[in-house]
């Protein structure tokens, strides 16, 4: 099959989240480990180069057990793995890059890897990728390429956002995937009217509402506008942005209430207790459907708004890894970088995740479910690829402004003018 990431012009984006041994103490990664996770040794068992330690915020429980048989294979040293709460993490990556960072860290492509790159926070490891390269399409090793030319990130999943839904709950119902606004609008209405909850939302963690966001602006404004809007290059006051805030209010009467005290797992369980009819959310969302409840699992693009720009983008974020430009072991980190940008130890990944898909192209993707391999044709077909607003702009603006400004419009939607001027202000602050 044709790789999802393989056309060039897509543009992949960035970011998000590490963390921390931060507060200003070196050891707090490594204090806030969980003692099961300190020796994945290879199985090998003696260390060729000794131990490369890893910072790692796949705190969930899907994802860290994934890591962790990853890391089993791995032969040419031991490995300590630190794993941190995955928003500590995010919230304190500067701080721990500064500080006494481990040796690799898991962190996201784009512009967040590049930001960190130009601090000199990161080790240059385009050595390696002159062995791995034949493994990945152009557009990830872009995505994995810093402002100098130089790639400082090893792509490893990536997984799409969509609108999922229960398969079985929709064909009791007589639900049909709605294509535009308007249909989306009248199929959650009818959801309410049948006893669901239509729409799924949580945003406790920060984060997921951004998701929300981005859809909807690149539905109504298109890529090019979004990219620039994160770029701080656009106005947050600019008629564009407060057109995607009337929509969204809009669909908020359908969303789940309570949404700034709700994580996404809970909101997710909700969709998997068919206590609510869909979940604009990543494909992550299939660690909280056990056994056959998977195979229930579907999802739809988001419908389109403007037809000038239809259904054109998805937003399909990079997850991977880097090298900490104090690590101790470099020669081990690098060679760990190859054994993580290995097919086979992607193939592992995605077989014990089945929310994620494989980044390198020589994965064998014949082992896919059926949803991995939606999700890959989704991907596939999409014009345009954005990474994920706190991927997609700088970690401070997405931290500091646009999470405590989009929790702020979910729990109050009517002050939109006030809320974009103060957007708006803080950005021109920190884009100088």
């Amino acid at each position: 099959m044709t790789h999802p990431l393989s056309m060039s012009r897509r543009t992949m984006l960035q970011n998000a989240l590490l963390g921390a041994a931060a507060f200003g103490v070196p050891a707090i990664l490594a204090g806030c480990s969980n003692p099961a996770d300190q020796g994945a040794p290879g199985a090998g068992g003696t260390a060729a180069r000794g131990t490369v330690s890893i910072g790692s915020n796949a705190s969930d429980e899907v994802p860290k057990k994934s890591l962790q048989t990853v890391l089993q294979a791995f032969t040419q040293a031991d490995v300590k793995i630190n794993t941190v709460d995955h928003n500590t993490f995010q919230e304190n990556i500067n701080r721990y890059l500064q500080g006494a960072p481990d040796d690799v860290f898991t962190w996201f492509a784009g512009y967040r890897m590049r930001f960190f790159a130009e601090q000199g926070l990161a080790t240059d490891i385009s050595d390696v990728w002159q062995e791995i390269g034949a493994d990945y399409t152009p557009a990830f090793k872009q995505a994995a390429t810093g402002s100098d030319g130089k790639q400082y990130f090893v792509p490893f999943t990536y997984y799409p956002w969509a609108v999922f839904y229960r398969k079985s709950v929709w064909e009791e119902k007589g639900y049909e995937v709605p294509e535009t606004l308007d249909e989306f609008t009248a199929l959650a209405g009818r959801m309410k009217s049948d006893g669901l909850i239509p729409i799924a939302f949580a945003d406790k963690d920060g984060w997921p509402a951004m998701g929300t966001f981005d859809i909807v602006n690149l539905r109504v404004n298109g890529y090019d506008f979004h990219i620039s809007l994160m770029a701080g290059k656009e106005s947050w006051t600019d008629p564009r942005v407060r057109q995607v805030f009337d929509t969204w209010r809009g669909l908020l009467e359908h969303h789940q209430p309570g949404a700034n005290g709700r994580t996404w797992q809970e909101a997710a369980q909700s969709l998997q207790q068919k206590k609510t009819g869909m979940y604009l959310l990543g494909m992550f969302v299939a660690q909280q459907f056990p056994g056959s409840d998977l195979d229930d699992l579907d999802f739809f693009a988001f419908p389109s708004i403007n037809p000038q720009f239809g259904q054109e983008s998805v937003e399909a974020p990079i997850d991977g890894y880097m090298i900490s430009a104090k690590a101790k072991n470099v020669d081990g980190a690098k060679q760990l970088l190859k054994h993580l940008a290995s097919a086979a130890s992607q193939d592992v990944a995605t077989k014990l995740d089945p929310g994620t898909l494989a980044a390198s192209s020589k994965a064998d993707t014949s082992g896919y479910s059926a949803l991995q391999k939606r999700g890959a044709e989704l991907v596939s077909q999409a014009t345009h690829i954005s990474q994920f607003l706190d991927r997609d702009t700088r970690p401070d603006f997405a931290s500091t402004v646009m999470i405590p400004a989009l929790q702020r419009f979910i729990g109050e939607p009517d002050d939109i003018d006030a809320l974009l001027k103060d957007i708006e202000a803080q950005k021109a602050n920190i884009f100088r």
